[in-house]
């Protein structure tokens, strides 16, 4: 987890970013949040995105993301590296999954870790923000009525 350079030391700019990764499997939030845990991290902030069962006033049935994964995993690694470089002392862990997705399945996990709450929320709120205006990823919501459509992911609520 996190890259190491040549000598072995991890970089000073990357010591934060724990782990980044595109899966196809169900995110494991149990996990991550080990990942993350630390002896002087007194704060956590996990940020979870689900499939929800209505979008604009549409019932839907489920999900597929699609991304180009080279370039969406070191968009999200950037986005960590810069995150962690403007809050020192912030622990990241991000995952963002592909592929069909049912109600209520985790798309998106990121946990911020911190000695400080604040610091933590917000880590983990610029990490979500930046990936939805930033990384490749796409997806087609299925509908209720059997229609499938792509949705541009930088729009919606915040």
């Amino acid at each position: 987890m996190g890259e190491t350079s040549a000598s072995g030391a991890k970089a000073a700019s990357e010591a934060g970013v724990l782990h980044v990764a595109m899966v196809t499997a169900p995110i494991d939030v149990a996990a991550l949040l080990a990942v993350a845990q630390a002896p002087g991290v007194g704060a956590v902030s996990l940020f979870l995105g689900t499939v929800r069962d209505l979008n604009d006033g549409r019932a839907v049935s489920g999900m597929d993301y699609e991304a180009y994964e080279a370039m969406a995993e070191s968009e999200l690694r950037a986005i960590a590296l810069e995150t962690c470089t403007r809050v020192p002392g912030l622990r990241l862990v991000v995952e963002h999954r592909t592929g069909a997705l049912a109600i209520g399945d985790a798309s998106v996990a990121i946990v911020a870790a911190h000695a400080h709450r604040a610091q933590a929320m917000d880590g983990a709120r610029e990490v979500i923000e930046a990936l939805k205006r930033r990384v490749p990823i796409w997806k087609r919501e299925h509908y209720l009525s059997g229609e499938r459509t792509w949705i541009d992911p930088t729009q919606g609520s915040a």
